[in-house]
């Protein structure tokens, strides 16, 4: 078979999976968090075209994983940057 076929087969197989969000809207369209998170680095990379230094690129991941986190327990960035300037950077856990 061909890949277009194989695609076909594997979403006629799976449809009550793959449509699970249209009845549930609890369910992501997607299940690719790790893709989402990598993304930003990526974009970051493409438009500065490297860190200058891995201190650099380290403090930045630690703030991106920050916002991250803040985001999937429903805090917005702005509220968990201001929290952790002021000391109270674990209101992300709470």
């Amino acid at each position: 078979k061909t890949k277009v076929l194989n695609l076909i087969d594997r979403l006629v197989n799976y449809k009550a999976s793959v449509c699970l969000f249209i009845k549930n809207l609890c369910v992501p369209f997607d299940n690719n968090l790790a893709e989402r998170d990598l993304r930003m680095i990526k974009v970051k990379t493409k438009v500065s075209g490297c860190f200058r230094s891995e201190e650099g690129a380290q403090e930045y991941l630690t703030i991106m994983s920050y916002i991250g986190t803040a985001h999937k327990h429903g805090i917005n960035a702005f509220t968990a940057i201001r929290e952790a300037l002021l000391g109270n950077s674990d209101i992300i856990f709470n």
